[in-house]
C-alpha cells in the first residue's frame, strides 16, 4: 500500500533541530476506510479502494450505498484507488491512517489546482507583450499566429490564451517534516496544489523508492 486520500489544511511554519524555519503544508492524511479489495485471481490486478470523509447515504445513488453496505463501511464522499502488493492482506471496512507514513522521508501529492478563469498569453504563458511605450497597440497581445498560404491553419497546442489552471498537477518529493498520528496530520515541505480544503492525494515517493533500492 504506498498512499492514502487527505485533505489540504493549509501552510503554516515550524523550526527543526538547529532553529532553521521550515514552510511546511499541513495535510490532514485519513482516516480512510477500505471499500473494496481487488485481487489479480478476480480483477486482474491488485488495488484497494478506499474512502474519505463521511456523507449522508440519502444523497447517494441505490448503487453507490450498496457498493457501501456490501463493504460494512458508512458512505464517504471520496474514493480513490490505489496499487496494493500480492502479499498484503486488506479486508472491507478496515480503517488506515497517517501511521502508512511513519518512517518515510518523501512523498508524491496529486491535487487539483486552483483555476484562474480565461487568462491571455502573458500570464498563461509568460510571454514578454509588446512596447509599454506610447502609441503601441500591442501591450499584452498574442501577435502573429498565422502560418501564411502554407499551410493555411494553426497547428495544434499553439500557445494562445484559454483556461488557465484547474488541472491534475502532481507535485514530487516533499519531504515528510513529521507525522502527528493522534490529529492524522502530515506535515510536508513546501507547497502543495490546490486550495485550503481540497483533496489531495498522498504517496509514497515513486523516485525516492527507486533511488533508495
Amino acid at each position: 500500500m504506498n498512499g492514502l486520500i487527505g485533505k489540504k489544511l493549509g501552510m503554516t511554519q515550524i523550526f527543526d533541530d538547529q532553529g532553521n524555519q521550515v514552510p511546511v503544508t499541513a495535510i490532514e492524511t485519513g482516516p480512510c476506510v477500505v471499500v473494496q479489495v481487488k485481487t489479480t485471481g478476480r480483477d486482474g490486478y491488485d488495488s484497494v479502494q478506499l474512502g474519505f470523509i463521511e456523507q449522508k447515504e440519502q444523497r447517494l445513488t441505490k448503487a453507490v450505498a450498496g457498493h457501501f453496505k456490501k463493504a460494512g463501511a458508512a458512505a464517504k464522499k471520496v474514493l480513490r484507488e490505489f496499487r496494493a502488493d500480492a502479499d498484503e492482506e486488506f479486508e472491507p471496512g478496515q480503517q488506515l491512517d497517517v501511521g502508512l507514513f511513519e518512517g518515510v522521508s518523501h512523498v508524491d501529492v496529486v491535487a487539483t489546482s486552483k483555476g484562474s478563469g480565461f487568462q491571455g498569453v502573458v500570464r498563461r504563458h509568460g510571454m514578454s507583450g509588446g512596447r509599454a511605450s506610447h502609441g503601441s497597440h500591442m501591450h499584452r497581445r498574442t501577435g502573429s499566429i498565422g502560418q501564411c498560404e502554407f499551410p493555411a491553419r494553426v497547428f495544434k497546442g499553439k500557445r494562445m490564451p484559454g483556461q488557465y489552471g484547474n488541472v491534475r498537477v502532481t507535485t514530487q518529493n516533499l519531504k515528510v517534516v513529521r507525522v502527528i498520528p493522534e490529529d492524522n496530520v502530515l506535515l510536508v515541505r513546501g507547497a502543495v496544489p490546490g486550495p485550503v480544503g481540497g483533496i489531495v492525494t498522498v504517496c509514497k515517493a515513486i523516485k525516492k523508492a527507486a533511488a533508495a533500492s
